[in-house]
């Protein structure tokens, strides 16, 4: 009795989630969706999440412009994007903010956005939230890091911390980063993202 009541429990904040999130989260082994989905980038190009791959993979992560939780996690995914360099890892961000598309996250303020934290990757319009939603993506920031025949091998956070920096005991995405380039088996594959939710269109 025990055993259904725990099955039964699992499978309704399964529901929930699923239900939160509009989609259900790609799971740990799913191979990437929408891998040639022609995005604008802030040069003015259109590029998929193929085009980002590099030899050892590529990192998938779900962002925006003035989300609290971006907001202190700035100097993270710089640095994150930083050593996905180092590793031979592909970097792509994605804004899946649909709602807010007319102001603050807005084209235009993604390239200011992306001018003023000098970033060296590509960073996309997700319109209407296609992407995010074929994922199953529900925060900012929000991580997928996938291996060289972009299979899903981290999805999470960036550490075990987003508010406090200072807090950090491991910092999840990193620790996969080094694992994944070094051919080694990721120690922690998913973790618990928090953030903001992704504003997709009513």
């Amino acid at each position: 009795m025990k055993k259904l009541y725990t099955i039964l429990l699992a499978g309704t904040l399964f529901s929930i989630l699923a239900f939160q999130s509009g989609n259900v989260v790609l799971p740990i082994g799913a191979e990437m969706p929408k891998a040639n989905q022609q995005m604008k980038d802030i040069s003015g190009k259109q590029v998929s999440m193929k085009n980002a791959l590099k030899g050892n993979g590529v990192l998938v992560m779900f962002s925006c412009n003035t989300c609290p939780y971006v907001v202190k996690n700035e100097q993270r995914i710089i640095t994150a994007g930083e050593l996905a360099a180092k590793l031979n890892i592909g970097f792509i961000i994605i804004n899946s903010n649909e709602a807010y598309r007319e102001t603050e996250d807005s084209y235009e303020a993604m390239k200011a956005y992306a001018a003023e934290k000098k970033y060296n990757w590509y960073y996309v319009v997700d319109q209407n939230s296609e992407v995010a939603d074929a994922f199953g993506a529900n925060r900012t920031p929000e991580c997928f890091l996938f291996d060289k025949n972009l299979t899903l091998a981290y999805h999470g956070a960036i550490d075990d911390n987003p508010s406090d920096e200072t807090a950090v005991k491991r910092q999840h995405l990193r620790e996969a980063m080094m694992e994944l380039s070094s051919g080694k088996s990721i120690a922690v594959k998913e973790s618990r993202s928090v953030g903001c939710t992704i504003k997709r269109k009513s």
